[in-house]
């Protein structure tokens, strides 16, 4: 069942706000599937691709890196479906955050998360299986 009685795509041009308050570069690598929920003033860098899956849910304020200009790794993001994560926090190239994960809120994420997990930190650590 839909946490949205009536989701729909919202209209992603790059580097511009959404109506919610999100932004996004390269949204043509951007893959945006149903009752995803985005918070507000959260910046997604989708230059080698982003997969947002069904029902997951990201905070306001993330940051989601496909690229990173401070140590040159590049790579695409994937969020599994159902997956939250927290507030503040951020996602680094060439993760894989898993189905259902939990990603607790001010994490920088730099490895894959194991789906049904919790992590948290700087960096994050699984704490929870």
């Amino acid at each position: 069942m839909s946490r949205f009685k009536s989701w729909k795509k919202p209209k992603v041009k790059h580097n511009e706000l959404t109506e919610w308050n999100w932004v996004v570069q390269n949204p043509e690598n951007l893959i945006l599937e149903e009752d995803c929920d985005i918070g507000a003033f959260t910046y997604i860098n989708a230059k080698y691709g982003v997969k947002l899956s069904k029902g997951c849910q990201l905070g306001s304020h993330c940051s989601v890196y496909s690229i990173s200009t401070i140590d040159g790794k590049e790579g695409a993001v994937f969020i599994g479906e159902s997956a939250c994560i927290g507030s503040h926090s951020t996602i680094m190239p060439g993760v894989t955050i898993g189905k259902n994960a939990i990603v607790g809120a001010h994490s920088f994420v730099n490895k894959d998360v194991p789906d049904d997990s919790v992590v948290y930190g700087v960096p994050a650590k699984v704490v929870k299986k």
